[in-house]
Parts: C-alpha cells; structure tokens; sequence
C-alpha cells in the first residue's frame, strides 16, 4: 500500500516554519569549529550546553543568563517586612478610610475622640495581619532553607565523578544522578536509567495529587546502554522551548555533533518535585532550574472568586456611605444653622490664636468631617473579618458531614475555595459532565462485532446483571475472601473461597487517587504490602466470560496466526485473519503499563526471545505436530478462560512451522505465564501426550512446570477503557505480557509469546479522537498500524471499497462497514460506550518516509502539535475495518434520585459530553434526565443557515403550547422567558428536552445563532450535548452565565472537563478514575454525582440561608447603635460631641456584639436537613435571592431607625428634666441599645442550641463585668467628665431598670409583629417548611407527603391532560417505526424491558427499516423539508401531540439508515 500524497511539502514546511534556510549553516554541525555555533533566538528557545571539559567555555557563558536552583518563596526581609508588610495593607481601602478617620481626628478642629484612642483600632488590625503574615513568611523561610540545603549527586567536571552537593548548587546544564525515593531537585532531560528498556518511574503526587505511577523516557538514542552514562562523553547541545507552566508540554531536539538531530517532548523529562519510584538510578541534565521550573511556575496561590451575596455587599456598602453622607451633611447644615441663631459669638465658640472666629461655612464643613468620624461604624468595616470567620466555620461542618464521605474510595468532599460556600446555595443551572461524572467510569467489556458479525457475549451479560457486592467490596479493607480464578487446567466457573487469612481483592490497574487530607494507608494483594494502591479495577471489571461463538473462531485464528510466516505476505480479508487482528489491536494499541501483584509498581520486562525455557523453534514445531492427534470439545464456562482451553482444541490440521522462518519472528514459547497460574496448553496436556507418545511435554519442551503461586498480571491504564480492552483480549488468551518502549509481548492461547516491535505510537487527542500503534509483526515483518477510536472519526479513515479491483472484496467491504455501523448504533441505544478497530499495512519504503518526517516534526520547536497532528493524519487513512467494541459504564448509585431532586429544586441541567448522541441520550433515560414521555429536539446539522431554520421552526412550535410565566425579558433583541415556561390553557403540555452535538454547536457559534439557541433552551427541561470538544464546553458554560446572569456550576472528573469547571462560577471536581486534574482546578471535591445532593440542598441553603441573614443583621446592628448618636446631635448642638464613653463604643463592637452574629451564621438552621432533602422545592429560596435582596436590605434599615429612635427617646423622655451628667444620661441607652440588638439576634435564630444561648447571655454579662470594672477604675481616664462608679449608681437606681425592660419591649414591638404574621399566615415555602419541623415525626412525614402530591402532577393527570387537546397520533408517511414504538405507539407509558421485544428491536436495527426514502449521499434531510426551511414554514404539525421517546428514537434511527452507503447520520435533521 502506497501513500496518495508525497511528503516533501512537509519537509519544506517544517523548515520554513523554523527558518531554517539552505545555507552552509544547516549541514553544519552546533560543534563545528569552522563556521562557530549557530544563532538561536533567546526569547522563543532555550540552548542548553553540558557541564563537562569539552563545553564548559560556553556552558560557562550561557549559564550566566539562567537562574540558579536556589528557591526564595518569601515575600519580606527583616529589612523590608515592616514597611513592605505596611504598604500591603494600605492596599485595602478600608484600612485607608480609617487612616483616613484617624488623620482627620488629630486635627484640633475636628477632635471627637482622644488620638491615640482613636488609633488603636487600626493599629489592632495592623498588628494581627503583621503578626499573621510574618509567620507565615517565616515558615516559607525555613521551608526554602530546607529545600535548598537537600544533597543530591551533581557530576564534577574536575574530578570527573558525582560528588555529594545541595540542591541550590545545582545549575542549567549540570548532569544531575538520583536514586530510588529520591526527589527530582529540578526539571530534567533524562538521558540515563537502570531500567534495561530505558524508563524511569515517577510519582507526582506533590505536582498534581495522583499518586499512580508515570513513565518516563530516556531520549531516543541512550536507552541501549550496557554501562553507566558517562557524562564526558556528551558532546550534544540541547535547544528547547522557553520556561512555561504547562506541566504535560515539553518540546526540544538535541543536536549532535554528527549533524542529527533528536527530538524529545514531555516524557523524557523529570520535573521538579516529583520522586524517582522502582528505578534504582536515573540521571540527565537540567532544563530549568530554580524559579524556571514548571513546579514552581505553577505555585500560584488559590484563586480568589467574588461570591454573590459579597457582590450584593458591595452594593448595600455604597447605600451605606451614601446615607452617611446624608446624615453628615444634615449635621453640617445643622451646625451653621445652630451657629446662626447666636448674634454673638457663643461662649463655648473659641477664636484661633489670632483671635479669629471660623465663618459658618467653615464651621460647617469642619462639622462635615467630624460626623464622618463620629458616625464611622456606619460602614461595617469589620463584616468583612466576620465573613471569613463564619465561612471557615461553615467549611468545618462541610468536611465534617458523614453523608458527603465515600467508603468505598476513603474520600470526603474537599473545599478548594474558601469563599464562595454561599454561593452554593443559589445554583440555577448544572452543567455536567457523563462519563465518570453520572457513570462509574469503570468499564465493562459487553459486546464486540467483528467483520460484521455481532457477538452478543450472553453469558457475560447474566453474570454483570448479578448483585455488585463483588464490585462495590473490592476496595473494602476489611475482612473479606479473596477471589481467586481456577488454574489453566482446571474446567468449571471461578468460585471464591478463602485461602488461610482474609485478603482484600485485587485491584490493579487504575489511577483513583485518594485526596491528600485523607492519609488511610491500604495495601494492594497482601496486608503487609505497603506500596501505594494501584486503584479502580474490581473484579466485575476485570473478568469477562467470552462468548462461544467467538471462542471457537478464536481457536481457527490462533492457528492462522502460527502459521502466518508459511505463507506468502498479501492482504486477507477472511474471518480469521480479522479476529487474530482484533484481539491483537486490543492488545497492542494502549499504553498500559504491566506488572505484578506482588510487585505492584514492578514492571513486566519482555522476555528473551527464542530463549524461553531453553525451547528451540524446532522443539515448538515439533509440539503443534504432536498436538494433530488431539480433537478435545469441551464448552467453556470459566469466567477467565485459560490458554488452556484454546490450545486443547486447536484441532488435527496445525501445519508444519517452519523452525528456520521462525529465527527472526521473535517468537518465544513457555514462560510467558506470569499472572497467577494462568498457564499454556503446553504444561496442561502433558500428561494426555506423554500416554499417547510415551513423552510428556515437559520433557519435550525440557522445562520444569510453572509454580501454581506465580504473581498474577496487573494492568495499570490511563483510562478505563483501555484496561477493559486488554481485559477482553485477556479473556480469550491474548494476553499482554510486558510493554517497553520498543517492544511489546503478546502470549498467544498457544502459549506462544509474540514479541513485536514497537515503533510509533501516536497517542490519543481530544482532536483526532483516535489512537494508533506502529509495530513490525514478528511473523511476517509487515509494519502494521492498528488504530482505535470513535466511529465518527475511524469510519471516515476507511479505504474506499471502490478503489479495489476486486468486486468480490468491495461488496464484503461495504456489507461489513454497513453491518458494523448497524450493530455501532444497537450498543448506542443500549447506552455502551462504542469505539471501533482498524489496521493499515503499510509497505517499507513509505514507513521510512513517513517515518523521517515524523522524527522532524518531533524534533521541531514551532508548531511542533501542528506538525505531529499532520504526521498522524497522513498515516491513518485508508484503514481497513477489523470491528468495534462496546463497553458498558453504568450509572453511579443515587445519580437518577439526585437529579430529581435537582429538578425539583428548580436547578436547570445541563450534560456536556463527547461521547456520540445515542449513547448519551440513553444514558439520559437511565438517569431519568430524558423521560419517555417528553418532547425531545435533536438538531444535527453543519450548515449555519438550515441551523437558524431548524431554531426557528422549533421556538415557533414550542410557543404554542408553552408560553412565559412573566412577560420576557429582552436580550440583544431576542425575548428571552425571565422564567421557565408553563403550560398554556392550563393543559399538560408535554416536557421539552433538547439533544445537539458539536458541530451544530459550530454553526450556532460561528452563525451568531446563540441567542436563539438560548430562547429556546429556555424552554426547555433538559439540554443534552453531545461530541462536544472542551472548549466548546467552556464556551456554552459562559454563554449561560454571562447571557442569562445566572448562577452556574460546573461538575466533571476529567481533564477535557478543566475549561467547563473553571468557567462556571462554582467547579466541582469529582475524584474518579481519570487523575486528578478536575479536583486540582476545582472549587469544590468530592466523591461521586450523588453527594451533590446534600451538598446543594441542605449545606448550599443553609450556607446562604445563614450568611445572608447574619449580613442583614449586621447592618441592622450598625445602624441602628450609629444613629443613637446622631439623634443626640439634636440635642447638642451639633457639636459632634457624644453622651457614650468612647471605651464603650469600642468594647461594644469589639467584644459585646461580635460573637453572636458569628455563632449565628455558623450554627443556625431554619430548616432541617431532612425537610430540606424531603421537600427540594426549598432550594428556591436560595435561587430568588429571598433572605437578602435590596427590599429586605431597606427594611432591616428602617427597623434600624425605629429602634433607635425608640432606644433614644425613651430614655430622654425619662430623664429630661434631670440633673444628671452626659454619661449617666448615655449609660442606659448604651444599655438598651445592647439589650434590644441581643434580642433582635435572638428573634431572628430558627434554632437553639446550648452554644446560642451561652453566647448570647455571656454577651450581655460581659458588658456588665467590664463596665463594672470600667467605672471603677477610671477615675481621671476620660477628662474632664470622668465616668468613675457611673454603672454601680445606675445599678441603684429603679427607674434605670424600668426603662431597660419597657424600651426594648416597644423597639421589638413591630419585628415580633411582622414575625407572628409570616409565621401565621406566611404563604412562603420556608414559613410552611418551619411549621412541618415542629410537628412530631409522623404527622411531620404525613405533612410532607401531603406537600409532594400537592406539588407534582400524578402520573394519571399528566397522561390524561394529553388527549385533552384532541389530538391523534399518527405515523409520519414513510417513517418507519420500530417494533418497540408500534407497541407503545400513542401511549405515555415506559418501555418494556423483556427479552422479546429487545430482540425485535435489535432485529429492525440490524436489518433496516423496511419503508424508506432514499436520498443521496449529501442529503441533509428530505426535498420537502428542505423546501420547508428554506421558505421559514413550521416543520411540525401544531395540533400534534408528540409521540413518546420510544418513537422518537425509532425516527431518528429511520431517518439514519435511510441514506444508502452511507455510515453517518444525516446532517440535518429535526426529530420530534
């Protein structure tokens, strides 16, 4: 096979993208002498030069320009940090207003308070933030110092040897050694490590929290040596890319002296940080170094996120200043009016030294800003410390929640950021992810279809629908039996049975990584290991039970497979041939890692070829022409089938091997068994032969047998689904033995190991969605590329049948792809997660073309992705098709109750998925996101414009029946429903659910459609997304939020879902199988979908329940103490003078009311968290803002008035008259101002604890203690009205008691009144929800059930308010039904699940509808739709009732298959 496309336009590309030209320079090496180095750019490269005797001159001269290793993460000095530490805190503008106060309060003119008391409140603040942030710095300090001072092995160029240094000595260029557990002291190009296949293992738990093993590379070109790396003898100069922060991109080429070049990327290189695992020495040469590494380019802080209701802050504090404007200025017009009234100039009105008098303008503007310092507590400041407190407490009780831990993973949900806990609160749209997120992410081999015959692996399917006790116990540390498989020769099913002590079964090939915070040790395979877990496969994973038909096809192609080097090399399009391919693809294309149980993190090394056991080829030869005589039929029913069992029925035709072909196949027999007993047919038939021949074939193979207790194989994957794929392929005796990264071992069901050569791997992107390996085969020397990948992307690389000559083979071509594509969408609508298997053959010559422009792709530095994308793209076309799989992820326990409760909360939701549109909208009904009898919209097209007429059409019909509760808001000219539409004529309209992929989201983008879309996702209950991309995640994430204005969070477990999370205003990250990049860019953590549950209900409305009152209460609080002062200004001319001693006021925000608001917003409930999970309408008081909005705002502020107009009034009506001082008068008001905030407080709390009350009482306690003490102790501290003994005479005193209990009875008169009316005849949900909490248990649940019939339609109502409209259904001409919705057809009713009507259903998908309307290729949809969209007519029959889903599916599957030859779906298309 010959490429179509010649690839010198590639060359030529690459080096014009470098700017290279065809100078001398480019033939001329870095090291030559005659013409010098070549130039390189320093602001877009890196050149690296070796620290050894032949570079050291120019090492020397361009490591000047790189930093040292030497870290410094302080922020100050001991010289800086007083007026550096200052400055920082001057930044916030609340320190600079009081500074402010304090410079305007030294001023003689404007004196309220004594100077240096007025400084001790900022000077307090300071202090605390000095003290805080100096040890905080402190502790980087001696972090530093230790990181710096760390010995690591640095290679001396004098002494030419390591010799032992610290970690700051270390610099650009220096060939640095490490051992085993050492930590990488900075980030290193690896040139060197013991591993005989050149890969060096690393833990990067301290980079990204996944404590699961990463590989890394020695450069191509040093993995082959026999002795220790010599750093003498590297004399390579090193240009990479410049220091950045992406921790998986690394690019770079090493130049020889000999004019080569080698590239290298990410997986040579160490970072920093990281820890050498199971690799006894590595050694390399540093990158970066210092402040340039990508870990501390990454040591960023969290990032800070503004929560709503601290926006709604922002805004109250600005009513707030503005009404201390008005008060200040009605101060100042005061004191000139009152000024005014003298005709001469008042006694107590000094002149200046000049004997000068201010003019009452003057006067007034000084009075301005002596109000502004009187009246400064009007702005609460100190909310904002308040805040902080109460939201670490309120992430206390969060980590601290049982329900929110997962026993199964040791996982708690984690708070990432500590400000936004309220926000959690008021979510109005979810956007989610599916796989991992609402699935387990733990796949399971279900279903394969090879050359187009579909094996439906029943026996597997029973065994999966068992109880998931073995499932959901496999990582349960306690005392449980350990599962053990039947050895190779024994026949019957596994059984678990207990072998001396309890041992937990094994899981061995994941990457679940438990969070940090939770330190649990567990072993893996025995109790007294102590590696790290190897986490998420279980047992319901790992075994498969093949199916019998394909197992007797297997048996035929292992015999193909022997005999392939026999016969001349051609393409085979036979049965056999293609499932020896497949079971290899799924073998060979991954990048598993393999190791043992017993050595966990030990890998696999391939075993020596034609050297196994001492067993020639000719030997091998002579055991399959003995194996002729055996004809053994016995069915097969382990759950993991031996080897055994396919060499025992190999059958008498075996041809003759050739032994002397067989010397370069690499292919070893014998030992390849090392997973726990699973052995060849070799060691199982040789009893059976030794009778039959007199020699066993353990003496024929002159091996001892393999121990029964050999370490069983474990498979750590990047991702699920390659373990379940090599998990299948294991099933039937393709097993993968060991990989490195030049070759990879295949043992046969011979028992014959197969070594292949690896040479590319082209790994998987969210782009291609594909993934290839090039290998040479070891029988036949052909280079073969296996590819995996989606269907929509693998079914486009398929060669076209028509371009062979061969009539026969075209029509098999187009018969498989076409069945293989029918059997595709069958796993579909199952909800499997499908991916298809090809292979190329591809000839020498264009393999070692392609092959050098993929090495310069690899060695290039710009657009280095462009170039490898390319490369990839050039090498898989023209496939052949080999088959397709289908993997089962199911939902995680509790996700269909969740998102009810969700729904149910008034939370829109969202899926984002990149999986294809049947799967997803299967697993939409699993989880109840789609139900069957709603109004399903799946828009599929390319095309912008056929885009805004499908859009069209569907809003048109949409309106009829559903139209806006409230009159729509308008947006960027489209009207948008303020609200979810209800039904219209009070009819039971049918629910609305909208399916799109991506490129349908292209064109919305690209087409400006987006508003439209929007409208009309208004309408809709839910919207799912399919073959979505990351960043088209991201983009509708945004277009809600910032469109909408609403409040949006994020859910995913991957990182193509890190753009969505980061975008939402709350991300959550979920634990799961794939790494730990979610959690790590996430707000929030936890362990599966259905924690969302609580999170969102009972702690997201508690958190804002809580906080928002407690802010409503605050400004309430400060007002109202503020404005006793003001009214006294009335009284005193507007002097600014006050009748409360300073200390008083002090103390009064200090220490009397500053406790209980905090208790108050940690630890109140206003509802159960039971009646909150039971009634999930309550969330939507969260949502409409009802505890703080701007009408509660300006309430509280008038409460604040008339309390303080009580609180003054009273008093002053009591004692007018009197002849008692301005503290005695002020002493009783500062008493009843306390008394009746406390009470307020205590009003406003729906729950009462032992805490609430101690705090409230010690409060009011405190304030007698201290003024006790106060007034006895201050005899002369406040010159000249001295408050000494002023508490102890007013304790004496009656009437003092009898204003402090009247006054605060008449202040709270009007909140107790407004109370008692909400709670009597309050028609809020919470009001009701507060009176279902007082009754006892079982009249409560009765009350709740009451609630919820009341709340949701019956499922009677809903069925008969659909006929209510008149309507028929009828059967659209030409569209097929299928089976299953011609028996549902016209009914609401779920889908019946029994056997025969699956069949029939998968019976009309196989062999197609059998009335359709055939279009041409490039049909989009039908003539007479297309002349509908184009005319803007409406597709859809107004007077028509939608059928159910059911229905829907079988129109869209129709509409599909009707386009002869041709695998996609129709481009356009509009599916009611």
């Amino acid at each position: 096979m010959t490429f179509s496309l010649d690839f010198s336009w590639l060359r030529w590309k690459w080096r014009s993208q470098n700017g290279f030209s065809q100078s001398p320079s480019e033939t001329t090496p870095l090291l030559s002498p005659e013409t010098g180095r070549q130039s390189y750019n320093p602001t877009e490269q890196r050149v690296v030069y070796p620290n050894n005797s032949m570079c050291h001159q120019d090492w020397k001269k361009v490591s000047r320009r790189y930093p040292g290793n030497s870290i410094c993460t302080t922020k100050y000095t001991l010289l800086t940090f007083l007026p550096q530490n200052l400055f920082e805190q001057f930044h916030r503008w609340a320190n600079l207003y009081f500074l402010f106060l304090v410079i305007l309060n030294w001023m003689p003119s404007m004196e309220v308070f004594h100077r240096e008391i007025t400084m001790l409140p900022l000077a307090i603040v300071l202090l605390v933030i000095m003290v805080k942030d100096g040890t905080e710095d402190f502790k980087r300090y001696c972090f530093d110092r230790e990181m710096n001072s760390a010995s690591i092995q640095i290679y001396e160029r004098k002494e030419q040897s390591y010799m032992q240094k610290r970690w700051q000595d270390v610099r650009v260029g220096d060939f640095v050694q490490m051992r085993c557990n050492e930590i990488v002291p900075a980030d290193i190009l690896l040139l060197f490590s013991s591993d005989p296949s050149g890969v060096c293992h690393l833990e990067t738990a301290n980079l990204d929290g996944e404590t699961n093993l990463k590989q890394r590379r020695v450069v191509k070109g040093f993995s082959q040596q026999e002795v220790q790396f010599q750093p003498e003898h590297f004399h390579s100069t090193i240009v990479c890319e410049k220091p950045n922060n992406h921790l998986s991109k690394f690019k770079g080429y090493m130049e020889h002296p000999d004019e080569t070049r080698t590239g290298f990327g990410s997986e040579s290189l160490l970072l920093r940080g990281c820890t050498i695992r199971n690799t006894e020495v590595a050694a390399g040469i540093v990158i970066y170094a210092g402040h340039e590494t990508k870990a501390m380019l990454n040591n960023s802080g969290p990032r800070y996120k503004r929560s709503k209701i601290e926006r709604r802050i922002n805004t109250d504090i600005f009513f707030c200043i503005g009404l201390l404007f008005l008060m200040c200025l009605i101060g100042a017009v005061g004191h000139s009016l009152w000024n005014g009234t003298f005709k001469e100039h008042p006694p107590f009105d000094v002149p200046d030294a000049d004997g000068n008098f201010l003019s009452p303008a003057l006067g007034g503007f000084y009075m301005f800003l002596t109000m502004i310092i009187l009246l400064q507590v009007l702005i609460p400041i100190s909310l904002y410390v308040s805040i902080e407190l109460v939201k670490l407490g309120q992430v206390f009780l969060l980590h601290n929640d049982l329900d929110l831990y997962d026993e199964e993973t040791d996982l708690s949900i984690q708070c990432r950021a500590l400000n936004i806990t309220e926000d959690l609160g008021q979510i109005q749209y979810i956007f989610s992810d599916k796989t991992g997120t609402l699935t387990e992410n733990k796949m399971v081999f279900r279903r394969c279809t090879i050359v187009g015959n579909e094996y439906c692996h029943q026996e597997n399917a029973k065994r999966l629908e068992m109880p998931k006790e073995l499932d959901s116990d496999g990582e349960e540390w306690t005392q449980y039996q350990c599962l053990s498989f039947p050895p190779r020769w024994t026949q019957g099913p596994a059984t678990i049975r207990s072998q001396g002590g309890a041992q937990p079964l094994r899981r061995c090939h994941s990457a679940r990584v438990p969070i940090q915070s939770h330190s649990r040790q567990r072993s893996v395979g025995r109790w007294e290991t102590s590696q790290p877990p190897v986490a998420f496969s279980s047992s319901i994973e790992k075994d498969v039970t093949p199916d019998k038909n394909l197992l007797s096809k297997v048996r035929d192609a292992a015999l193909w497979l022997e005999t392939l080097d026999t016969r001349p090399a051609k393409p085979s399009h036979s049965t056999t041939a293609s499932i020896a391919d497949f079971f290899l693809a799924l073998t060979i294309c991954n990048s598993v890692m393999v190791s043992t149980t017993t050595e966990p993190r030990k890998r696999v090394t391939t075993p020596p070829a034609n050297k196994a056991l001492g067993t020639s080829l000719e030997k091998i030869q002579h055991l399959f022409q003995r194996l002729k005589l055996l004809s053994l039929s016995q069915s097969f029913s382990s759950t993991a089938p031996s080897d055994t069992d396919l060499g025992e029925s190999l059958g008498p035709n075996v041809p003759t091997i050739d032994a002397d072909e067989k010397d370069d196949a690499s292919v070893c027999s014998g030992d390849c068994s090392t997973d726990g007993g699973y052995r060849s047919s070799t060691w199982e038939q040789g009893d059976n032969l030794g009778s039959e021949s007199g020699t066993s074939l353990e003496e024929g193979l002159e091996a001892p047998a393999l121990s029964l207790d050999g370490p069983e194989l474990c498979y750590e994957a990047e991702s699920p689904d390659e373990a379940a794929l090599v998990h299948a392929a294991r099933a039937y005796s393709f097993t993968l033995v060991s990989r490195t990264p030049e070759q990879v071992t295949v043992r046969l069901p011979q028992g014959i190991c197969l070594t292949f050569d690896l040479l590319f791997t082209l790994g998987f992107d969210s782009v291609r969605k594909r993934m290839s390996v090039v290998v040479r085969h070891p029988l036949t020397g052909e280079i073969v590329v296996y590819t995996k990948g989606a269907d929509s992307v693998i079914m486009d690389l398929l060669e076209d049948p028509a371009c062979g000559n061969d009539i026969d083979v075209e029509k098999k071509l187009k018969r498989i792809r076409a069945r293989t594509q029918k059997h595709l969408d069958l796993y579909a609508r199952d909800g499997l997660r499908t991916l298809c298997i090809a292979k190329k053959v591809v000839n020498e010559e264009d393999f070692q073309r392609w092959a050098s422009f993929r090495r310069e792709a690899e060695a290039s530095l710009d657009n280095r992705e462009e170039l490898l994308m390319e490369t990839a793209q050039h090498l898989e076309n023209r496939l052949t098709l080999l088959g397709a799989t289908g993997i089962e992820d199911r939902l995680q326990e509790g996700v269909p109750d969740t998102i009810a409760a969700l729904r149910e909360a008034g939370i829109q939701l969202w899926v984002l998925t990149g999986d294809k549109q049947e799967t997803a909208v299967n697993v939409a009904h699993s989880c109840k996101l789609l139900d069957q009898a709603d109004t399903v919209y799946s828009i599929n097209t390319e095309n912008q414009e056929t885009c805004e007429s499908i859009l069209n059409c569907a809003l048109e019909d949409v309106k009829r029946f559903h139209e806006p509760q409230q009159p729509a808001r308008k947006l960027c000219g489209y009207c948008i429903p303020s609200k979810k539409p209800s039904v219209n004529l009070g009819a039971m309209a049918p629910e609305i659910g909208l399916v799109i992929d991506g490129k349908t989201l292209n064109a919305i983008f690209q087409g400006k459609l987006e508003n439209k879309f929007l409208e009309l996702t208004q309408y809709c209950r839910s919207v799912l997304c399919c073959r979505s991309t990351p960043l088209q995640k991201s983009m509708i994430v945004k277009l809600v939020r910032d469109k909408l204005s609403v409040m949006t969070l994020s859910i995913g477990d991957g990182a193509n879902d890190v753009s969505m999370i980061q975008a939402a205003d709350i991300g959550i990250g979920i634990s799961g199988q794939e790494g730990m990049q979610a959690v790590m860019s996430s707000d929030f953590a936890i362990a599966r979908f259905s924690h969302l549950k609580k999170l969102l209900l009972v702690h997201g409305h508690w958190c804002y329940s809580r906080l928002a009152r407690m802010v409503v209460y605050y400004f309430y609080k400060n007002v109202c103490y503020v404005n006793l002062l003001f009214w006294y200004q009335f009284f005193c001319g507007f002097s600014g003078s006050t009748m409360i001693d300073y200390w008083q006021m002090i103390f009064f925000n200090l220490f009397f009311t500053s406790l209980p608001p905090i208790v108050f917003g940690i630890l109140d409930k206003d509802v159960s968290a039971e009646t909150l999970l039971a009634l999930p309408e309550l969330y939507k008081s969260g949502q409409n803002s009802e505890c703080y909005n701007l009408p509660t705002f300006w309430v509280s502020m008038a409460d604040a008035f008339y309390q303080s107009l009580i609180c003054f009034f009273i008093p002053y009506l009591t004692y007018r008259g009197s002849d008692i001082d301005v503290f005695t008068f002020g002493t009783p008001i500062n008493t009843i101002s306390l008394t009746t905030i406390l009470l307020h407080q205590a009003m406003e709390m729906k729950t009462w604890t032992v805490l609430h009350g101690l705090v409230l009482l010690g409060s009011f306690l405190m304030y007698f203690v201290v003024s006790l003490i106060y007034n006895a102790t201050c005899v002369t501290c406040n010159s000249p009205t001295n408050p000494y003994w002023l508490m102890e005479r007013q304790l004496s005193d009656p009437m003092f008691y009898l204003t402090c209990l009247l006054t605060p009875v008449v202040a709270l008169l009007p909140r107790y009144f407004l109370l008692s009316l909400q709670g009597t005849y309050g028609k809020s949900l919470i009001s009701k929800a507060q009176k279902i909490d007082k009754l006892p248990i079982d009249k409560r649940n009765l009350e709740i059930q009451n609630w919820r019939s009341k709340q949701r339609p019956t499922p009677a109502s809903a069925s008969a308010a659909a006929p209510a409209t008149g309507t028929v259904h009828t059967q659209p001409p030409c569209c097929p039904v299928p089976p299953e919705a011609q028996q549902d057809f016209g009914a609401s009713t779920s889908k019946s699940s029994s056997p025969p009507r699956q069949k029939q259903v998968e019976d009309w998908v196989l062999q197609g509808p059998r009335c359709s309307r055939e279009h041409s290729k490039d049909d989009t949809c039908s003539r007479d739709t297309l002349a509908k969209l184009s005319s803007g007519e409406c597709l859809l029959d107004p007077n028509r009732t939608v059928a159910p889903t059911a229905y829907s599916r079988g129109q869209k599957d129709a509409s599909r298959h009707s386009s002869k030859g041709s695998h996609r779906r129709s481009q356009s298309s509009l599916t009611i």
